[in-house]
């Protein structure tokens, strides 16, 4: 099989599986601490990969800028992006929550523009697109805005968009420098780092009197976060984003929010208006004008050097 092949195979899994991971997430922070709750996930899933590489006698090599570079990159992406979207989903819908994070092409494009990583390949369709995700969040806050009135609801969605360009911020920083490990070694270190981050920030600052209170529910959800959601989907995701650009290895949030707004209505009975549904035609045409016009760029890149 091809490398770009397996890449989109790769990217596949990602738009299906974590399309569900909102669901998981929303059931397992019912009943347990949010962070302490993301924080265990992605420690268990970071140890298991390591012991999966080590089962594999695999020598594991990284260099000490590699092990700090990807340190921070899962500290972005791992506990500011994905643990802080599971204490949003204590607040919000697990669907708006997804549509949220669907917006994340949009800061991939605004911080590689404003930090000069990726300046050359802003067009007429990523402006355009740029601008259709603006309207979908516009649609958000309008859909919301008697909900907003609770502070805790407020304070859910800010932090989900915080979140959102948190994992923004961390797919920009790892592409910059492309690291010598493998893959998965990446991988391991990002879900260790990262879910240190929160184990940490659980214990110092959640009520861990709830963990007397945790339902089955929510440990299944964690079981099904670790093995899917962590161990098996970020690989992928990593794996993806090494051999696609940005822009395109992002294309999954056209998917989740579609499946994560359909399940949580089937199973949570989470409200569908409209404007939510408009909201999310808007923001997906904005992610596929993105997509568009880096093809477009890509090609023009292409036929110069022919």
């Amino acid at each position: 099989m091809k490398p770009n092949t397996k890449a989109y195979l790769a990217l596949a899994i990602v738009c299906v599986v974590w399309g569900t991971t909102y669901l998981a997430m929303r059931i397992g922070v019912s009943t347990f601490p949010a962070l302490l709750f993301s924080g265990i996930r992605q420690a268990i899933a970071g140890a298991v990969m390591f012991a999966i590489l080590l089962a594999g006698r695999k020598k594991i090599k990284i260099s000490r800028g590699d092990l700090i570079h990807q340190s921070i990159a899962g500290v972005l992406m791992i506990a500011l992006g994905n643990g802080l979207i599971g204490w949003s989903e204590r607040y919000i819908p697990s669907g708006l929550a997804a549509l949220v994070v669907s917006i994340m092409p949009l800061y991939v494009v605004f911080i590689s523009y404003i930090t000069g990583v990726d300046r050359k390949s802003v067009n007429r369709q990523i402006i355009g697109g740029l601008l259709l995700g603006c309207t979908g969040i516009v649609l958000i806050f309008r859909d919301n805005l008697g909900d907003l009135a609770n502070p805790d609801y407020l304070a859910g969605i800010a932090v989900a968009f915080v979140a959102s360009f948190c994992w923004a911020a961390g797919t920009v920083y790892i592409k910059q420098k492309p690291s010598s490990s493998p893959t998965f070694v990446n991988a391991a270190i990002q879900l260790s780092s990262g879910g240190i981050v929160l184990l940490i920030s659980g214990l110092l600052f959640e009520d861990l009197s709830q963990l007397r209170s945790v339902s089955a529910d929510s440990l299944w959800a964690l079981a099904y976060l670790i093995i899917f959601g962590s161990l098996a989907s970020f690989g992928c995701y990593l794996y993806a984003l090494e051999r696609l650009p940005a822009g395109l290895a992002s294309v999954y949030a056209y998917i989740n929010p579609l499946i994560a707004v359909v399940l949580g209505y089937l199973i949570l009975d989470e409200k569908i208006t409209w404007i939510t549904g408009l909201a999310f035609i808007t923001i997906i045409c904005g992610v596929y004008w993105i997509n568009r016009g880096y093809t477009i760029h890509k090609r023009k890149l292409q036929q110069k050097t022919i």
